[in-house]
């Protein structure tokens, strides 16, 4: 133990946690979704909305109606109709109304009203295919209206964010909403390498992509850590290099189906040259570097890399690719081919003899030689190139798709080249960067160097979850929401901006997402169970919203983390962003700004609450083992709320502390920043704009 705060009079205990909900309203909560009109919940924004006067209201003879073709049966099997009846099952689920129309058969109304949906063709999941959509909600019927069924679909999930009630009832704002997406490529990555994730994982996730209007799936298939894709051509390589966790090949072509279905197309990532251990226990001999291999436990970037001067790897790549061209039926396919950490190159003389005999001047020109190698034999498969920033070296043809991860720079550059790019720089969701920062990149600032033909260059964006320190339990919370804020990016006007509104929007967003099973809002709490033998785990829900985990990569620094670590830990329950904590901060910031009693009063209970707190998970703490790493973050929660509550009674008196007194709290709250169980306070910042305001000149 590391000390603690003395106990306060249980009264005052008590009287603290009465003010739990002021903290915990700082999240939208569900009940409120139902009261906001839904015009207000839309995320992404549509292009153009226009409100109009009155209500369609909904019941439980509500009706959605297909195109009459003339071919019920090719009705029901369509994208669009399957996509309704999902609908239609989410609706009854919002509202528990009892539908009477049984919406798994075609079926015409004798009525008019109710929503009826129509498109000229079915969609090709393609970039730069046409999903726009035009919504028009009125009093008595619904119509939605698309070029392609892939727009329908768009319209369903906008439809379904409309829902609204009264006290008479559920009902759809009248609008007429005119929408299309800003970029043609909104992605996701989600690496399945470092851990594995099974397809209930996969698909949850991508019925995610789908509410919010994303449609590329990125997935990442192997790494120094695993393979995790069935090969019938080199079986070993799944055999050898998994761990036994892979995805069979009927499972890759049900995940495709699934996705296609919501309108989301499935890119395959194989990571070579390097990032490729896990190929290696399976084909040694086609290392840069002899010696029997493993699966890699560890993270980070490795030696082991293919040798493109062993001319057996391309017959080898011609087989496999061949074989997962046919299986993946997108054009697009990612060879990875990031980090390349060259030291095998360099102390191997056949790859030193080889790069001398072709003029290739380092390891660049030599990755550059294997990149045109492939590009030959997806070309004769049909797929198009996609890589990361390194594969961008000279001499590549213009087809390739350049990936960036390292920063803009490299986009701008290949576009003024005549390169198409994705962006994700900044859109890295596994370091715990708030959802503002990544709300705020865009892949086309209004800076951009590039003019329109260049800009057209420019297909997206995705977001990434590598997944070092998450497991199928944890790797939700670790998406969403967030990523429903990069989705907003990049379909909505590039003149959505407003942070403030998104994440009013985001709350609302978040609850909606938990119908379609993920577990990012339920999970936090199992976790804290488990960790505290307990149900009552009250204090640590309250602590784990004041803490977030260490961001960028500073975790790792922490512990010698492995693929076979535990990831239930304090840590892993709480939210990569606290938004607790931003609200918190934003209220200190209106507080200091006009020193509102009303405001202060809140804020001071919010600090006591959190004060109180320790006292609190201090038996909890006694009672397991794994909880005693948390001692530091709540003591230094107390003592910096303390500090807090002293620094605001100071300002809401009017009064000045010496200098020597700041300097003095300073060091408490220092002391309290110190990372602690691999997770750090989120609300100190906050607490020390009171301290130097407290010690500052008389208003």
């Amino acid at each position: 133990m590391t000390g603690h705060l003395s106990a306060k009079p249980p009264i005052l205990v008590i009287l603290a946690f009465l003010t739990l909900g002021s903290v915990l309203t700082m999240y939208p909560p569900a009940a409120a979704a139902a009261s906001v009109d839904g015009v207000l919940k839309l995320m992404p924004v549509p292009a153009s909305v226009t409100v109009r006067d009155g209500r369609f209201r909904v019941d439980e003879n509500l009706t959605i109606v297909p195109p009459y073709t003339g071919d019920p049966k090719g009705v029901v099997t369509s994208r669009a109709f399957k996509a309704a009846a999902r609908f239609m099952s989410r609706l009854a689920g919002r509202t528990g109304l009892f539908l009477k129309q049984d919406f798994l058969t075609a079926q015409t109304p004798s009525v008019e009203g109710g929503i009826r949906y129509a498109y000229a063709r079915p969609g090709a999941l393609l970039p730069n295919e046409d999903e726009s959509y035009a919504l028009t909600v009125a009093p008595d019927k619904i119509a939605l209206d698309a070029k392609t069924d892939i727009g329908v679909l768009r319209g369903l999930e906008t439809l379904l964010q409309l829902l609204s009630a009264d006290e008479t009832g559920y009902y759809f704002p009248c609008v007429d909403i005119a929408d299309k997406p800003r970029f043609t490529w909104r992605g996701l990555l989600i690496d399945v390498g470092r851990h594995f994730h099974p397809v209930d994982v996969i698909k949850r996730n991508l019925d995610a992509m789908a509410a919010v209007k994303m449609n590329v799936f990125h997935w990442h298939l192997t790494e120094d850590q695993g393979f995790r894709v069935e090969s019938k051509v080199f079986p070993k390589l799944h055999q050898l290099g998994s761990d036994g966790m892979f995805y069979t090949q009927a499972q890759i072509r049900d995940v495709i189906g699934y996705a296609a279905e919501r309108g989301i197309r499935v890119m395959p990532e194989f990571d070579i040259p390097g990032h490729s251990t896990s190929w290696f226990v399976a084909y040694p001999e086609f290392s840069s570097a002899p010696g029997s291999y493993g699966i890699e436990r560890k993270f980070g970037v490795f030696g082991p890399a293919f040798n493109p001067s062993d001319e057996r790897i391309y017959p080898f790549f011609d087989a496999f690719l061949k074989e997962m061209s046919a299986l993946f039926p997108d054009p697009y396919l990612h060879i990875g081919g990031d980090e390349v950490e060259g030291h095998q190159w360099e102390a191997n003389p056949a790859i030193q003899a080889f790069k001398k005999k072709n003029g290739l001047a380092d390891n660049g020109a030599l990755q550059a030689y294997f990149n045109k190698r492939l590009l030959k034999i997806l070309t004769k498969y049909g797929k198009k190139m996609v890589g990361w920033d390194e594969v961008f070296q000279p001499g590549l043809p213009n087809d390739i798709v350049i990936h960036s991860w390292r920063g803009p720079k490299a986009l701008v550059e290949a576009a003024l080249k005549g390169y198409q790019g994705i962006l994700s720089n900044g859109y890295y969701i596994d370091l715990c960067q708030p959802a503002e920062a990544h709300y705020l990149n865009d892949p086309l600032p209004p800076d951009s160097p590039l003019d329109d033909r260049q800009k057209a260059l420019i297909l997206g964006g995705e977001a990434t979850m590598w997944s070092e320190l998450v497991t199928p339990e944890t790797i939700d919370s670790r998406i969403w929401p967030r990523t429903a804020a990069i989705a907003e990016r990049l379909w909505s006007p590039a003149s959505v901006t407003n942070v403030d509104d998104m994440y009013r929007r985001l709350g609302f967003v978040s609850v909606e997402l938990e119908e379609l099973g993920l577990l990012h809002l339920k999970n936090p709490d199992m976790l804290l169970r488990r960790l505290a033998g307990d149900p009552r785990i009250e204090p640590l829900k309250v602590l784990a919203e004041a803490v977030e985990p260490l961001k960028n990569y500073q975790r790792h620094g922490q512990a010698a983390y492995t693929s076979l670590s535990p990831f239930t830990r304090f840590v892993d329950a709480c939210a990569p962003e606290s938004l607790a904590a931003r609200a918190f901060r934003k209220n200190i910031d209106q507080f200091l700004a006009g020193k509102d009693p009303k405001l202060g009063r809140k804020i001071g209970a919010t600090l006591a609450l959190w004060k109180a707190n320790h006292v609190l998970v201090l038996p909890l703490i006694a009672a397991s083992p794994a909880l005693r790493e948390i001692e530091p973050l709540s003591l230094g929660l107390a003592r910096a709320c303390e500090v807090g509550l002293e620094a605001l009674d100071r300002l809401m008196k009017g009064q000045i502390q010496p200098a020597a007194w700041a300097e003095e709290k300073g060091k408490i709250l220092a002391e309290a920043a110190k990372p602690a169980a691999h997770a750090e306070l989120a609300v100190l910042s906050a607490v020390t704009k009171l301290v130097e305001a407290s010690a500052g000149p008389a208003k």
